[in-house]
């Protein structure tokens, strides 16, 4: 495995920042502990979110190193993360077996999350997203804000709640 003293321990704490859209992204990370959000703006300059990241999950203002990150990634909670130079870490990729699967393991989860979410963005009702949501992210509920929840299944708060209402219903 790849030497440990390529990672450093960064605490992130609740509202900071892990990288901002166009900084320069240098940094790969494992979230440890926490709930991370990425997001982008509209053109209008709103919020739209587009990542929860949990614990175990990699993260990276984008997959590419070395060029500016694509979206904000802000800590949901307080956030123990260990981080590594992105460069470094992937000249060890073609010479380290377990480490070539951990980051293709990740990037599939990543992949396979972003295609489900799409498809359930264009074609499901509020409903389904809500129940895809809580398949996805069976623990994340009560830890973020609805808000987000709602604008990360484009929805309204509002839609949100009476989905919500509407699933209990059905149970």
């Amino acid at each position: 495995m790849v030497n440990e003293t390529l990672h450093t321990d960064v605490k992130l704490s609740k509202g900071e920042f892990f990288v901002k859209n166009g900084q320069q992204n240098y940094r790969i990370g494992k979230l440890l502990k926490g709930i991370l959000r990425g997001f982008t703006l509209n053109n209008e300059g709103e919020e739209i979110t587009t990542h929860f990241f949990i614990e175990n999950d990699l993260i990276s203002g984008n997959y590419i190193p070395n060029i500016p990150a694509t979206m904000n990634i802000q800590a949901l909670e307080d956030c123990h993360i260990s981080v590594a130079n992105y460069k470094e870490i992937f000249s060890y990729v073609n010479n380290d077996n377990e480490l070539t699967n951990v980051i293709l393991t990740n990037f599939q989860k990543l992949n396979k999350q972003n295609n489900s979410r799409i498809e359930v963005l264009i074609t499901g009702n509020a409903l389904t997203k809500y129940k895809w949501f809580l398949s996805e992210y069976p623990n994340l509920l009560n830890r973020i804000p609805h808000y987000h929840i709602a604008n990360f299944l484009g929805m309204t708060p509002t839609q949100l709640s009476r989905t919500r209402k509407k699933f209990s219903q059905q149970m």
